[in-house]
């Protein structure tokens, strides 16, 4: 701990997972929950879905997909065009490039008409909006223990008063506990669940290709698509205390990561 306390200034990025990297080598019995470098992955969100895309899953129990997107770094007056070039159709969901656990870079805005594009404040992506009956699923992944809960999301777009503003809808944090959605009077066919075996089979894969084992999913459900699937975000270290059962669920996952740990030193493997 000291050697983490002596910085005179604060550790960039890079610095950081260094000391990190350190510490893990000159103290192989602490056990690390997931690499520095993997978790880095998820803090860009032109990064953090193409796993999912790269994985092109589909099955009997569903398709799952990510909604086509496009990265803006700088020149709001050059969005028109590249989302033209793009061949992107709107409303798109502008979100912030970089998550870095500020409530602003969970911020959203919905642009939809083209006049309103250069009003974006990049870097962003933008990902084009799917209707989904205003209900996400947020999949939380604690080792190979997976748990979902609903929540209010945007509403499909067909709802809005389109004559009142800018061309551009800003939404605070918009999956966040208070849009707790789990005993709210929605339809069935919107509110079900998606099934186990896919988010078995997403969970496994994801956790696979990340190297991670501490994140959640979220997705929604096309509007009028019983079995397709859009993965629009991903977040590592969620705040698992809005996850029904997450006490047991996540005090017998740390334990197994110790058990297996000690069980694979004594082994001398």
């Amino acid at each position: 701990m000291a050697l983490l306390t002596k910085a005179a200034s604060p550790l960039t990025s890079k610095e950081w997972q260094q000391v990190l990297e350190d510490y893990r080598e000159e103290h192989p019995e602490v056990t690390v929950l997931d690499p520095p470098n993997a978790i880095q992955h998820l803090h860009n969100r032109q990064s953090m879905l193409q796993e999912v895309a790269d994985l092109n899953l589909s099955n009997s129990y569903g398709e799952v997909c990510t909604p086509r997107q496009l990265v803006i770094m700088k020149d709001p007056s050059s969005i028109p065009d590249a989302v033209a070039k793009a061949g992107l159709t709107l409303p798109l969901v502008a979100k912030p490039l970089v998550v870095d656990g500020t409530s602003k870079s969970h911020e959203l805005s919905l642009a939809y008409v083209e006049a309103s594009l250069p009003l974006l404040d990049p870097p962003l992506v933008l990902q084009e909006f799917v209707n989904h009956g205003g209900i996400l699923f947020k999949v939380y992944i604690v080792g190979e223990t997976i748990q979902v809960v609903r929540r209010f999301s945007l509403p499909d777009f067909n709802t809005y008063d389109l004559g009142n503003n800018d061309g551009i809808f800003r939404f605070p944090r918009v999956s966040c506990a208070t849009n707790n959605a789990e005993d709210a009077d929605v339809d069935p066919c919107i509110a079900e669940l998606p099934p186990k075996p896919l988010l078995e089979k997403l969970g496994k894969e994801l956790r696979r290709r990340l190297g991670l084992r501490l994140f959640n999913i979220d997705m929604i459900r096309e509007h009028g698509r019983k079995d397709r699937y859009y993965v629009i975000d991903i977040n590592y270290f969620p705040g698992y205390g809005k996850m029904p059962g997450y006490e047991h669920i996540f005090t017998d996952f740390l334990l197994s990561l110790v058990q297996s740990k000690y069980k694979r030193l004594l082994s001398g493997s």
